[in-house]
């Protein structure tokens, strides 16, 4: 899965390359987790994208549209020629993502928060009709300042909804300066313990502890599960990673763009 990876990060540049900037650097921070879920671990079938039972995820922290869409490039679901026409006219690539343009996209998200309320209730009802489906999503650490988040979360312990597998892209950054200077999370795992999840800290631009934490989570009997993905904002991409919090959005030039495929070979 590694080369896969590497392969998704090459398209996601790509893409945003497209248009000239986008969001980067929280793109390419969770290209290792998407690449886990989408050939790995999730239930899903390319030729029937909104088949009956199958796992979803909704990716929270919208703004990461691109890896998403790389992804699913990669998978199958959309064209390479489709992939370049990221947020221009008539395309079914919005910049945030959207169930309504995007085969393969389960939740239009972008406003922050919102996304998790909405897996929440996706497992709520795949435990009410025992479809034995997994929802997954993905939020962002800057987006865990939005009180919904912890709604949403004391709801999922509550009804111990553990085919409810959450994600907190633990970069350190957000969009105007680094987590640690606006409102620090201070130890996730211990926070989300103490709300009922069982909780797992890991390298989250490690394929194999991705997989392996995954599994792990996949086994609890009466809880939700999250992983703290500790990750690189732009990983893969030194230029990009160099960057910092300007990271977040930026534009990428033609050079830039062979700058980067060069270094992802």
């Amino acid at each position: 899965m590694q080369q896969i990876a590497k392969e998704i990060r090459k398209l996601t540049v790509e893409c945003i390359a497209s248009l000239g900037q986008g969001h980067i650097g929280g793109s390419l921070s969770i290209v290792d987790v998407l690449t886990v879920l989408y050939f790995k671990q999730m239930n899903v079938d390319v030729n029937n994208p909104k088949m009956e039972g199958r796992d979803r995820l909704v990716v929270s922290k919208g703004h990461a549209g691109p890896a998403v869409y790389a992804t699913l490039c990669r998978k199958g679901y959309i064209s390479h020629d489709e992939l370049l026409t990221l947020n221009k006219f008539g395309t079914n690539l919005p910049s945030h993502c959207d169930m309504n343009k995007t085969p393969g996209v389960d939740m239009t998200t972008g406003s922050l928060g919102q996304g998790i309320s909405c897996a929440v209730g996706m497992a709520l009802a795949s435990k009410m009709s025992n479809d034995n489906a997994t929802i997954y999503c993905i939020i962002g650490d800057g987006e865990s300042q939005e009180g919904q988040i912890w709604e949403a979360s004391m709801y999922a312990s509550q009804k111990k909804l553990n085919n409810f597998i959450l994600f907190l892209d633990n970069n350190g950054m957000q969009i105007d300066n680094y987590t640690d200077q606006i409102n620090s999370l201070i130890n996730p795992a211990k926070k989300w313990e103490s709300f009922g999840f069982y909780a797992q800290t890991i390298n989250g631009n490690d394929i194999s502890e991705i997989d392996e934490a995954i599994d792990n989570a996949k086994k609890q009997k009466d809880k939700p599960s999250i992983i703290v993905l500790n990750t690189v904002k732009g990983k893969g991409v030194s230029f990009i990673e160099k960057l910092g919090v300007a990271n977040h959005s930026t534009t990428i030039s033609k050079e830039q763009l062979e700058e980067a495929l060069e270094e992802l070979k």
